[in-house]
């Protein structure tokens, strides 16, 4: 939610729907990690849940200090760089920089292995196979938060313009820096 609330605001509507979509196929891929077998493994493994667990609090932090490093030398410059300059420079990285934040982020998370192993076995029927239920349930689950998470992205951006304000940004940077070093600091401390 930091993560798609903080490029809605930055960057609008259309800068946060790679940051969505890429959260979204990242769990996607672990729900179709837990059908295979290899998200239960992940559970099981210790070694392999403590690498996954600093993997995904090293990038949660890492994005946070990028935002305080961009308030820090906004509030020396006086304002802070355009939001669009990636989008308008070069629109194949501006695309799939957020796009893969997002999916780093999503399958750096051994909670999302653990939510789905314990989630999805539990509404597929005996009868039925387990992957392709689980690949038909999961792409619902990611439709619905799509809708979900493009709606809030909608709202966040169409009050971009205020959000965008130097001092604004600043403050919403340094806000959304301390939540994402936040999340990255209960991650590391996470357990099983």
């Amino acid at each position: 939610m930091a993560l798609i609330m903080r490029r809605a605001a930055l960057r609008g509507f259309v800068g946060a729907v790679p940051t969505v979509l890429g959260l979204e196929a990242g769990l996607y891929l672990w729900a179709l990690f837990a059908a295979a077998g290899l998200a239960a493994m992940v559970a099981a493994s210790e070694a392999a849940f403590i690498v996954l667990r600093v993997i995904g609090a090293g990038f949660l932090i890492y994005l946070g200090v990028k935002a305080w490093r961009t308030a820090w030398q906004s509030r020396k410059l006086g304002s802070v760089q355009e939001p669009t300059e990636d989008l308008l420079s070069n629109p194949k990285r501006g695309w799939w920089k957020p796009f893969g934040e997002g999916a780093l982020v999503m399958l750096a998370n051994p909670k999302a292995a653990v939510f789905m192993i314990a989630f999805y076995p539990q509404f597929v029927p005996a009868d039925r196979p387990l992957f392709a239920t689980t690949a038909l349930l999961a792409l619902l689950q990611v439709a619905v938060e799509i809708v979900l998470y493009l709606g809030l992205a909608a709202v966040v951006g169409r009050a971009g313009a205020w959000f965008r304000r130097p001092v604004i940004r600043r403050r919403l940077e340094a806000v959304s820096g301390t939540v994402l070093i936040a999340l990255g600091l209960r991650v590391a401390a996470a357990t099983r």
